[in-house]
């Protein structure tokens, strides 16, 4: 981070740890191709397969059952197209997909291009306005038609608003109706016990930079069983489902970061919900009018992201916010940094129930393994000027003044 920055956007991206970027540059130097047979090939085959079997440990899944890729984006891609054109090849009528409407964009936009190019029917399923799926509503949704159903999709937890998902619970619905399902557990791995084995789950998707990792790792678990497509097609590096040339040094700092994550977890998720509790209360008493979306959770019972605040700030636009905060030496953020510039207001608030006006003055206050009870104090001192400033330049649009 810049010099002089307090760092509340750990839900963005997360700090890279040092034994991770120690990883990264040390496979960089050795060099390999990991599906090369000659010594150098698998000298980096022998690296990726080592974190591979970091990362599957800290989930809980068997090695063979993770698919390396890029990140979270293609592993969810890689998911809803694959299991979608599996399952249609199988019974044409399988076409609805099945997800949850404050889904990333990974899987909704997926979603939605599936409906405009290969005639799928997306099915949008309803959230209350903490942003939970009500299990009742996907029981319907699945019993309407259950031959009908391509897939479910709901994430582990919200990325913008913190909602943990009965993912139990869902899981158990999808093997009761015989359909796969689908979780986006990027932002959950390392802050939540996250279980690839849990029964009813097909697919698992996770990122390595939102837990020290590096950018441009992630991995999808797969069972051995599990019918998926391929999404892209040359070399079919991993297990035929993913073809490209492996990133081995990225991987390795995947590794790293997944080992060191699973073992602080349970320690670093108590201590960032009381340091989110701090905040949630400062922001509070300095801004009044300032309304947190998403569960309470104050027993830190496991309903919130441990890290996530997220709040709206009548009057005031998120993106006027944002940029004071960050003249102020504070970077947050106004949701996903996969929107971040896009003048609309958040699909996940609107979900909820709240209106336009109210959405676009969205704020999210993230914490991570570097945030300190001072980088809260920082954002709590500086945040009453910053809210008059916003408040007066309006929704406009008008020039901050």
């Amino acid at each position: 981070m810049p010099r002089n920055t307090v760092y509340l956007d750990h839900a963005a991206t997360a700090p890279l740890r040092p034994s991770a970027l120690a990883a990264v540059t040390e496979q960089l130097a050795r060099g390999g191709n990991p599906s090369s047979l000659h010594r150098p090939g698998r000298a980096a085959r022998a690296v990726v397969e080592q974190a591979r079997e970091e990362i599957a440990a800290a989930l809980g899944a068997d090695p063979v059952e993770v698919v390396l890729t890029s990140g979270g984006t293609e592993a969810d891609n890689l998911a809803v197209q694959g299991l979608y054109r599996h399952r249609r090849a199988a019974d044409p009528r399988r076409r609805r997909v099945l997800v949850s409407s404050v889904e990333h964009a990974a899987v909704a936009e997926t979603a939605e291009w599936l409906a405009a190019h290969e005639g799928a029917e997306a099915v949008w399923l309803p959230v209350d306005a903490h942003g939970r799926v009500e299990p009742e509503a996907v029981r319907e949704e699945l019993a309407r038609d259950p031959g009908s159903v391509a897939l479910l999709s709901v994430m582990w937890a919200n990325n913008e608003v913190g909602t943990v998902q009965p993912v139990a619970e869902l899981a158990a619905l999808a093997e009761e109706f015989g359909v796969p399902f689908h979780c986006d557990a990027v932002q959950a791995f390392g802050s939540l016990p996250v279980d690839a084995h849990l029964p009813g789950l097909t697919t698992l998707a996770v990122s390595a930079h939102k837990l020290g990792g590096p950018v441009g790792a992630g991995a999808l678990v797969v069972g051995r069983t599990v019918g998926l497509e391929p999404v892209q097609h040359g070399g079919g590096q991993e297990r035929k489902v993913r073809s490209g040339t492996l990133d081995a040094a990225a991987i390795a700092g995947f590794g790293v970061a997944a080992r060191e994550a699973a073992a602080e977890r349970q320690d670093e998720s108590a201590r960032l919900a009381a340091l989110r509790d701090r905040l949630v209360d400062g922001v509070r008493r300095a801004v009044p009018g300032a309304v947190l979306r998403g569960p309470e959770d104050r027993e830190h019972a496991g309903t919130r992201l441990p890290g996530n605040a997220h709040f709206t700030f009548p009057g005031c636009e998120g993106d006027s916010l944002l940029f004071l905060l960050d003249g102020a030496g504070i970077a947050s953020s106004t949701g996903s940094a996969c929107h971040a510039g896009v003048p609309r207001p958040s699909s996940v608030l609107l979900a909820m129930g709240l209106d336009e006006t109210t959405a676009r003055g969205a704020q999210r206050f993230s914490l991570g393994r570097t945030s300190t009870a001072e980088d809260v104090d920082a954002l709590l001192a500086a945040l009453p000027e910053v809210h008059e400033r916003a408040l007066r330049a309006g929704l406009s649009g008008a020039a901050l003044r």
